[in-house]
């Protein structure tokens, strides 16, 4: 399917990721609930809980769905089939980025606690590290180690074997939020408040790239480069290796946050207005 599709779906759609059905699954952040929509662009609905506000979706080990409760200091799991269970976390939480660790675990990031946390798929929960700073989004990088960036501390920490490095940002407050972990051997990261994406090569400097306005979130692109959402413009940017950006105008007012890759290739993106997008990248 190469046409670009847009599916209206209520509530606030903010992060999205492919499941092992081949479906995109959506949190909706307003509404409470967790969206499953098919590659034809047909939309089914879970609700999760009222004043939950579903924040970012990962896919597990385990073929369900995990994702962050900020509302409610929860972490939720769906499976494909859409059975919902939640697991809670200490008071306060605020649990925002998730991603499936190299360990067969999924890792969270909490913004309330200043934790980064695991939890099994039996489960299991515990508080790995408390480094503070707001931790916000969390990937695993191209040396299996988790990478998590600190909001208000204007850095990137790595996590490996229980050992935490941090990396200061070189822009004073940027405001980091969106990383992910790339096929040329480095991490990306967006800086929301400074306008810029950044790269962090392993074992080198931060390197810094200006962007339109207020990146949000980063993923790989599989051709090379990555892909970020800039909410503050209402663009898509992709960034090539070479560091060369070309921006693609989203509707006004759209608000784009979430990006994922789709099973058949196609980039598709949540728009907090209340859409959700894929578009062909070829």
């Amino acid at each position: 399917m190469s046409r670009i599709v847009e599916v209206a779906v209520d509530g606030g759609p903010y992060a999205l990721a492919a499941g092992s059905d081949g479906a995109m699954w959506v949190t909706l952040v307003h509404r409470g609930a967790i969206a499953r929509i098919a590659g034809s662009g047909d939309a089914e609905v879970y609700p999760v809980a009222e004043d939950s506000r579903p924040s970012i979706i990962t896919a597990g080990p385990d073929g369900a769905l995990w994702f962050t409760r900020a509302g409610d200091d929860r972490i939720g799991r769906i499976s494909t089939a859409g059975e919902l269970s939640e697991f809670e976390l200490r008071a306060g939480s605020a649990p925002f980025g998730i991603t499936a660790g190299p360990d067969g675990a999924l890792w969270y990031t909490a913004m309330g606690t200043g934790v980064v946390g695991r939890i099994t798929v039996d489960g299991e929960i515990d508080e790995v590290i408390a480094p503070g700073g707001t931790p916000s989004m969390i990937t695993t990088g191209p040396d299996n180690a988790l990478w998590f960036t600190l909001n208000r501390a204007n850095a990137i920490g790595r996590l490996d074997g229980g050992v935490v490095t941090l990396r200061k940002v070189p822009t004073p407050g940027a405001g980091p939020v969106g990383i992910a972990g790339t096929h040329d051997d480095a991490v990306w990261f967006t800086a929301s408040l400074a306008d810029k994406v950044g790269r962090i090569p392993m074992n080198e400097a931060v390197q810094e790239l200006d962007l339109p306005g207020k990146p949000h979130a980063v993923i790989a692109d599989p051709s090379g480069g990555v892909w970020v959402s800039l909410w503050g413009t209402d663009q898509i940017a992709r960034v090539h290796a070479d560091g060369d950006v070309a921006a693609i105008d989203l509707p006004a007012d759209s608000e784009p946050h979430g990006l994922a890759i789709g099973p058949d290739g196609a980039l598709w993106v949540a728009l907090e207005a209340g859409f959700v997008m894929r578009l062909p990248t070829v």
